[in-house]
């Protein structure tokens, strides 16, 4: 294991992040806070699952609402611009019951302001199930022209890469608008020669660690490479992307080609859905938090916008 390597985020500080890949249900308001002061303006918050399956239609109307709604305010009262992608997850078409029902609302989401494409999908155990409901959704997206964010497999992750790719171009998929995620150095070659965006979630004790992603960027240069937290209710870090960068920094990588993977990159992805513009971004200066979403605020029980974020001592 060794002695971890210690180096200064402040490496990257005035630089600006874009996380493509983040649960923010899952976080906490302090995530947000430590996100924004170290750069990160946008995220993208793709539709994931509980960590235990769900049992009805409703949970999935009221998650998805969740994300077009209550988060994207939550996120922009800390001065982050909060988008998502929306989907049904590998893991739960293997309810096929269930997964039909949601197929029928999910054209009700997918065209709401802040909806950057369709996703996470694709394959998690590589079944029957999982397969027609991935075709469906890349119908869904092409009928739409949205980006397709899609998750590949923990297990036997070349193969399923694989297999998304060969079914997004069977179905007349772009290659262009489909962010193929957790790649590792097994992956990644396939994927860019092949012309898709290849996406990394730098994860601790599993997917990509950063000091491997340096690595690969050094190998395959910076064009259509994006890292992201993947940051949920396991143990994971939000601030993964900026650390990244800062580690890029350490070791040589441009500013320009840090740049490409940490923010550009993912603009450049899921810009093609037409919901992003940078001039969107929020400032810190922009921000109110005593601002309401249906009545309700980020400050509970009359407390007041947080000024001072570096005091230790709570009023």
């Amino acid at each position: 294991m060794g002695k971890p390597e210690a180096f200064d985020i402040s490496a990257v500080k005035g630089m600006r992040f874009f996380d493509p890949h983040v649960h923010m249900t899952s976080r906490t308001t302090d995530d947000y806070q430590a996100m924004a002061d170290a750069g990160v303006v946008a995220l993208i918050e793709p539709a994931f699952w509980l960590g235990q399956p769900r049992t009805g239609l409703d949970s999935f109307r009221d998650y998805y609402s969740s994300l077009i709604g209550w988060e994207r305010f939550r996120s922009s009262q800390f001065g982050i611009k909060h988008y998502c992608t929306i989907g049904l997850n590998s893991r739960e078409a293997n309810n096929e019951s269930l997964a039909e029902q949601v197929m029928e609302i999910l054209p009700s989401f997918i065209y709401k302001e802040g909806v950057v494409g369709i996703g996470e999908i694709g394959f998690d155990d590589q079944t029957a199930a999982e397969e027609k409901y991935y075709r469906l959704q890349l119908e869904l997206a092409k009928e739409a022209g949205l980006p397709v964010q899609i998750h590949t497999p923990h297990r036997d992750k070349k193969k399923g890469t694989q297999r998304s790719m060969d079914i997004a171009l069977e179905h007349g998929l772009d290659p262009c608008k489909i962010i193929i995620d957790h790649n590792n150095e097994e992956t990644v070659k396939e994927v860019l020669d092949r012309g898709f965006f290849a996406a990394f979630t730098i994860y601790p004790f599993t997917k990509m660690g950063n000091e491997r992603m340096v690595e690969v960027v050094k190998q395959y240069g910076a064009e259509r490479i994006m890292i992201n937290s993947a940051a949920d209710w396991g143990i994971s870090d939000p601030l993964a992307v900026p650390k990244t960068a800062a580690l890029m920094k350490l070791k040589g990588i441009s500013d320009a080609d840090i740049e490409l993977v940490t923010y550009r990159n993912a603009i450049t992805a899921f810009a093609q859905s037409g919901q992003i513009d940078e001039a969107d971004f929020i400032t810190a200066n922009n921000i109110d938090q005593t601002e309401k979403f249906e009545g309700n605020t980020i400050l509970r029980g009359g407390q007041q916008p947080r000024t001072n974020k570096s005091s230790i001592i709570i009023s």
